[in-house]
């Protein structure tokens, strides 16, 4: 079964002399930045070394939730659903995001108590209508949920957007509004006059820019690390199925026990694991070990180590290049991993066994995506003081679709020197390797 293939945005073809950003990598980070900075005028270029929305954007649950946020992710995601709600019709193209609510079942008491002690502390500052539901009004949520679940932690005003289709339409508004997307076509490095920013090399020549952003997920620690700086960044591999069309009727996302469930706007309905995590271990593993061990800790029930054959793709891969050298980035244009069957089918028997609807449900395609996850699982959005003019949005450990809108608004302020939309404190760079105690919240 094949991935999940992106709507197609066609490459422009001819390099400019100049711009005023680049923007490396043509994910929903990089293009929802892209979009920003050419709606307030500036000239830019997306560039993708391979297809838009080609790995874990195009890839992911489509979730758009606020629940569930790490309370330093809150602002960003309270406005991330704001942008998400008028997307539509600001780029002139269906991201089909639909206002769906989000339930997390829960078997416990302790389980609720949990969900509303994350309510009161993140969602109610915020005036996100996060509330316990439970028998009946659990029942209209997610039809037959009550047989199985005490209750669930319901947010009405969460949504879902397709992977596949939103980037896409990100980057074609992009080109409308006269900026350039660049597909098939990898940045190798920066070039800089006196410390500072002053062009990018690509694979097929150079352009002058005075600044840059790399908004390139699960390579950006590879990037950063030819240009001497250190990013802490693993990745995990999500597992996803989809079915057929279904008529059943469940509209909000939903996520219990061992299943996380979306209806799609074909009217099937996406299914991930909802409780195991599948780290690949690589020769980076062991570097930023101690980096990751409150992260690992805290997930240490669900998580699935393994070493197999990224292992020796990761050793493989050149650490430093020259400008005039082939780089990583043109040797794999698209990270593609092999979904595994063994979590889909647990997943699929816990949803079937729990909702009969889905017993024998037809499969018709499955894939899975490297997600890039930082220590304390909360983003990188920020300049980089070694190097003036050079800004990061990487590191969003999962959180990046939903995310994305605000993410790049904040990351375009950032840029152009605005008042940031929300405080960006929390997403520095410099966090990272000044050595703060970099812990997930469930450990703080």
């Amino acid at each position: 079964m094949a991935v999940p293939f992106p709507d197609f945005v066609e490459s422009d073809d001819t390099l400019p002399d100049s711009i005023d950003v680049a923007i490396i990598g043509g994910g929903i980070i990089g293009t929802c930045t892209a979009m920003e900075l050419a709606e307030r005028g500036l000239k830019v270029a997306v560039f993708e070394k391979g297809r838009i929305a080609g790995e874990q954007s195009g890839r992911n649950w489509g979730w758009c939730r606020q629940m569930g946020r790490d309370s330093r992710e809150m602002p960003l995601i309270v406005e991330s659903l704001r942008l998400w709600r008028g997307m539509d019709k600001r780029v002139g193209a269906g991201t089909d995001f639909t206002t769906c609510g989000i339930a997390y079942l829960e078997k416990t008491e302790d389980g609720i108590a949990s969900r509303e002690q994350w309510a009161d502390r993140n969602a109610r500052p915020y005036q996100v209508n996060s509330r316990i539901i439970r028998g009946e009004e659990l029942d209209r949520v997610v039809p037959g949920a009550s047989a199985r679940y005490k209750g669930a932690l319901f947010t009405e005003s969460d949504g879902r957007a397709e992977p596949t289709k939103a980037a896409p339409a990100i980057a074609r508004h992009i080109k409308a509004m006269g900026g350039q997307v660049f597909t098939g076509w990898a940045v190798r490095g920066i070039e800089r006059e006196a410390g500072r920013v002053s062009g990018i090399v690509t694979e097929r020549g150079t352009v002058r820019c005075s600044a840059v952003v790399c908004a390139g997920g699960a390579w950006s620690r590879r990037f950063l690390g030819n240009l001497g700086l250190d990013l802490p960044q693993l990745i995990t591999m999500s597992n996803v199925q989809a079915t057929r069309p279904l008529d059943a009727p469940y509209a909000s996302s939903f996520a219990g026990g061992k299943y996380a469930v979306r209806k799609r706007a074909d009217g099937g309905y996406t299914i991930a694991h909802n409780a195991i995590t599948v780290p690949d271990i690589i020769p980076a593993s062991f570097k930023y070990l101690r980096a990751f061990g409150p992260a690992l800790k805290s997930e240490w029930p669900n998580l699935h180590l393994r070493i197999g054959k990224r292992f020796f793709t990761e050793a493989m891969l050149a650490s430093r290049w020259n400008m005039d050298e082939v780089t990583p980035f043109e040797k794999i244009r698209v990270l593609d991993p092999e979904p595994l069957d063994w979590v889909l089918k647990d997943c699929l028997d816990a949803l079937a066994a729990d909702h009969p609807e889905f017993k024998g449900v037809k499969i018709v395609n499955k894939w899975a995506g490297l997600i890039d996850v930082t220590p304390d699982a909360v983003p990188v959005i920020s300049a980089v003081e070694q190097i003036p003019g050079f800004f990061l949005a990487t590191g969003f450990s999962g959180h990046g679709f939903g995310i994305g809108p605000g993410a790049g608004k904040l990351t375009a302020d950032l840029v152009t020197g605005r008042t940031p939309v929300v405080d960006p404190t929390p997403f520095t760079y410099k966090r990272m390797i000044d050595g703060t105690r970099l812990v997930p919240e469930t450990d703080i």
